[in-house]
Order: C-alpha cells, then sequence, then structure tokens
C-alpha cells in the first residue's frame, strides 16, 4: 500500500500518566511497551494503526467498566 502524503506528523498520544496496568498497557495512552518505545520510528501509517488500536483498546475498558484513567494527568500543570 502506498504512503499517504502527510502534511503535520502524526502526533503522540501520551498524556503524561506513564504507568502500566496489568496487561501492559499504559494507564495514560494504552499503548503496548513496544508501542511506545518504537513510537519514534514508527511510519505515519504505523503510528494511525497504533492509534487505532488504542481506540478499541479504550472502547473495550469502556464496556467492560474498568475506566479507571483520569481525564486529565495529575500532574501539576505548568500554566
Amino acid at each position: 500500500m502506498a504512503e499517504q502524503l502527510e502534511f503535520f506528523p502524526v502526533p503522540s498520544p501520551c498524556r503524561g500518566i506513564c504507568q502500566s496496568d496489568d496487561r501492559g498497557y499504559c494507564r495514560g495512552c494504552l499503548r503496548s511497551r513496544e508501542e511506545r518505545f518504537g513510537w519514534m520510528k514508527f511510519t505515519d501509517a504505523q503510528k494511525r494503526d497504533v492509534l487505532r488500536l488504542c481506540r478499541q483498546r479504550l472502547l473495550r475498558q469502556q464496556r467492560a467498566g474498568k475506566v479507571d484513567a483520569p481525564d486529565r494527568p495529575d500532574q501539576p500543570e505548568l500554566f
């Protein structure tokens, strides 16, 4: 499949809550360890695929009633 020309980079889904849950996914962004560490090396298509997987994981958690990640990080704001 051909790579689509992107004008803007795919932003990282990191929310500043860097803790792993019991399944090994980040509690803040729901990426796996490999997805977090390889993010900078991924192509835009791979990054979009990771974001799709993260959305699926969030929906699965919401259906199971296990959403424990707060909307905002507990870290203090600078501004």
